[in-house]
């Protein structure tokens, strides 16, 4: 076993210790750190299959994006964990066979298919770059779709935009424009008062007097 395969199995076994505790942890801030350790070795592992554009994405928008987002939500929402928990018998069985089909499935997937590749293809594969191929085809074969993707996250962040900047009653928020406009002399204002004396002192002066 060369060192590949020893990085390989390590970061396999991480991954499968972050999953499980992903979906067995109580505290949901504590399943999304588990989730983003996931993602983490998952990312390693497509390195080490040499898929840099997909590790390097796996890790700028799931991890950078898609995971933060996550977990600052759950962190200000103070979701309550008992009550997500009620019925967790209930819908277990439909749970357990759902996730017996997905194993089948992937192992049929991942099962080994032995595919004999010329000496010439396996110098080209040795020399192209995965992420310059993917690049052509993606502005290349698929220019529509990548296209209609683009608009389609435009107009859902147009959207959150929109939502986020409605008038509410409950919502407490400051205008830019009012804080620069702003001068000093409207920050504060002086007020001539009359001075304050402790009442010793006060009866102290009254008995000189």
């Amino acid at each position: 076993m060369n060192v590949t395969t020893g990085l390989f199995y390590l970061f396999a076994a991480v991954m499968l210790f972050a999953a499980f505790r992903t979906i067995t942890v109580r505290n949901p801030v504590h399943a999304a750190l588990f989730l983003v350790l996931t993602f983490f070795q998952a990312a390693a592992i497509w390195m080490l299959l040499k898929m840099e554009f997909l590790s390097i994405t796996l890790v700028l928008v799931y991890v950078g994006a898609v995971m933060v987002l996550f977990l600052f939500v759950v962190m200000m929402m103070d979701i309550n964990v008992e009550a997500l928990r009620e019925g967790f018998w209930k819908h277990f069985p439909l749970a357990a066979v759902v996730g017996v089909v997905i194993v089948f499935e992937m192992a049929l997937v991942l099962m080994p298919i032995r595919v004999v590749e010329s000496p010439e293809a396996q110098a080209m594969a040795a020399a192209a770059s995965n992420t310059k191929e993917l690049g052509k085809l993606m502005f290349t074969k698929y220019i529509y779709p990548l296209e209609i993707a683009a608009a389609i996250l435009l107009v859902a962040m147009f959207a959150a935009i929109a939502l986020t900047l409605r008038a509410r009653k409950d919502s407490k928020y400051v205008d830019p424009a009012e804080q620069v406009r702003v001068k000093s002399r409207d920050r504060m204002e002086v007020v001539k008062m009359a001075p304050t004396v402790r009442e010793d002192a006060a009866a102290a002066e009254g008995e000189k007097s």
